[in-house]
């Protein structure tokens, strides 16, 4: 097991851990450059997903290495835009996918997004 970046966050995890031929990468929010989570649902989760492409950049992976994703928002009402900027993002290629409606996230955010991806 090889953990893939150094947490910069206060919580007791790794951003991504490789293990057994595969990437699991920890939820990401939709945390800008400068550390703030701004915009509306469409506009978290591209920060959601451009983090999650630097995770897998940082582990030599692409967005096509993904097999599966889980997407948590805390309304069911958001579910038509970010269906909508998640298949803007990964085009033709089309992991498995969990969208869970649970609540209030940490920070308020809108969207946090978990991975699995697959070295090959």
């Amino acid at each position: 097991m090889e953990m893939i970046l150094p947490n910069q966050s206060k919580g007791h995890y790794s951003p991504a851990v490789k293990s057994n031929g595969m990437l699991y990468v920890s939820g990401q929010l939709p945390f800008n450059a400068e550390g703030k989570i701004v915009g509306d649902i469409a506009a978290q989760t591209k920060q959601a997903l451009a983090n999650l492409t630097q995770v897998l950049a940082a582990a030599g992976l692409s967005t096509n290495d993904v097999v599966q994703c889980r997407l948590y928002i805390p309304d069911v009402a958001y579910w038509d835009t970010v269906n909508q900027v998640y298949a803007d993002f990964f085009g033709s290629h089309k992991p498995a996918r969990t969208i869970v409606p649970c609540g209030n996230l940490h920070y308020n955010a809108l969207i946090e997004i978990e991975a699995t991806a697959e070295f090959t």
